[in-house]
């Protein structure tokens, strides 16, 4: 078996981290009885381009429950868990190409060693994988019946692509079922994030001024978490609904220039672009601290903090200080990685549960279709309602929830223009 890990010696530590997980995770384990019995994924390979944790194991173990012949690598260069690779390869017996810290040719090289399977489907975490697939592995397109794309800020350069017409093949847009960015986005992104800051510094939140940069789902969920612990939450945004949100959700919120003057620490969730840039960053304060949670390491402008000076050294092994000209001292956590899983240890399992279930049951979706001779055109799509409720209903029964349905007499009520007051 072809794979490139750290140490396969760690695989019995990794072994009881994905176990710790599945059983945290009901809705998949469900979803990986049934796929064992029926086998939908049989004669299928997918190529996963995912951030390789407990969780992603226990997806990757049931989608090989289901048939498929799985490859997966990491889909950022500080994400990965050794021992959970270690435990793939080892255990499971599943090829894997994921090395904590690995530099940027191995990242690519990696993504093109899960792509020498030729998948048939493939399952993405920021589109590098449909990226490279786009550009310099056009020969391998012909194989592929469709992908899944789990990130916001995937399905955003996925969306670009569809706008343009360059799109291949269809993507499904887990990112936008409920089940994920409901929960996953909000209490996953929030609860992680807050976790990877505070194991990198160990500062106290509390009478702090924390900077949330965007108000989507990822920084409701972070601005919830920081304002419960204590800390005094400001919000930028540039979208006036948004904004407003915030506002009413009991946050300040203001522009970049005016928050610099006083923010103690700045987070970045947008998928954007130099979002915690030159405006923030040349003005803040000395000893301000600066982290992202956004997929890629281009929300914070690292290019303008290393322009700027005099020296840049590590004080702790998720902490960076940037000496500047002026003598202030800013501090960048996780190399402007996402802290959440660079500094930690991502999501927790039971969020994840969902956002994974979604994944395995779009999979199988796709190879329905394709076994029912029907296709898909080359646009980004929605998770299936049904199968969003399904999920739905699934965490519900594992958490021994039982709720009300409408009565004949409601359904008639509400299917009706004839009744009314």
């Amino acid at each position: 078996m072809d794979y490139d890990i750290k140490d396969k010696e760690l695989a019995s530590e990794g072994k009881e981290r994905i176990q710790w997980a599945e059983a945290d995770m009901p809705v998949l384990r469900s979803i990986r009885e049934e796929f064992s019995r029926r086998k939908p994924l049989e004669g299928i390979k997918i190529g996963a381009c995912l951030h390789v944790t407990s969780e992603t194991a226990n997806l990757m173990i049931t989608l090989k429950a289901g048939g498929a012949d799985v490859r997966l690598c990491a889909s950022n260069p500080l994400s990965t868990q050794d021992d959970v690779a270690a435990s793939l390869v080892s255990d499971y017996g599943i090829p894997t190409f994921a090395i904590k810290g690995e530099d940027n040719n191995v990242y690519y090289d990696h993504i093109n060693s899960v792509l020498d399977i030729r998948p048939n489907i493939t399952m993405d975490d920021g589109a590098d994988l449909v990226s490279m697939l786009h550009s310099k592995r056009r020969d391998l397109i012909e194989n592929i019946i469709g992908g899944t794309e789990e990130t916001t800020t995937g399905v955003i350069r996925l969306r670009s692509m569809e706008k343009s017409n360059v799109l291949l093949y269809p993507i499904i847009a887990v990112n936008e079922a409920k089940t994920k960015h409901f929960f996953d986005n909000r209490y996953g992104t929030g609860q992680s994030t807050i976790d990877g800051i505070l194991r990198a510094t160990n500062i106290l939140l509390a009478g702090k001024k924390f900077v949330v940069v965007g108000y989507g789902w990822c920084g409701r969920g972070v601005a919830m978490r920081a304002k419960g612990m204590g800390a005094d939450v400001i919000v930028l945004e540039i979208n006036p609904l948004k904004a407003i949100e915030a506002r009413m959700d009991g946050f300040n919120v203001m522009k970049n220039t005016e928050a610099a003057k006083t923010g103690d620490i700045f987070l970045s969730v947008t998928g954007n672009k130099n979002v915690i840039g030159e405006p923030i960053l040349s003005s803040c304060k000395d000893r301000t601290i600066v982290a992202n949670s956004g997929h890629f390491d281009a929300e914070i402008d690292l290019n303008y903090l290393k322009k700027n000076s005099k020296s840049v050294r590590t004080l702790k092994p998720m902490v960076q200080e940037y000496l500047m000209n002026d003598g202030r001292r800013i501090y960048v956590l996780a190399e402007g990685r996402l802290v959440n899983l660079g500094a930690a240890e991502g999501h927790p399992a039971s969020v994840m549960d969902m956002s994974f279930a979604n994944q395995a049951l779009s999979a199988e979706y796709i190879v329905s279709l394709k076994n029912d001779g029907k296709s898909l055109e080359k646009k980004v799509y929605a998770v299936p309602e049904d199968i969003d409720k399904n999920i739905a209903e699934l965490k519900l029964n594992s958490m021994g929830i039982e709720i009300d349905k409408l009565t004949p007499e409601q359904e008639e009520y509400l299917s009706s223009w004839h009744l009314g007051t």
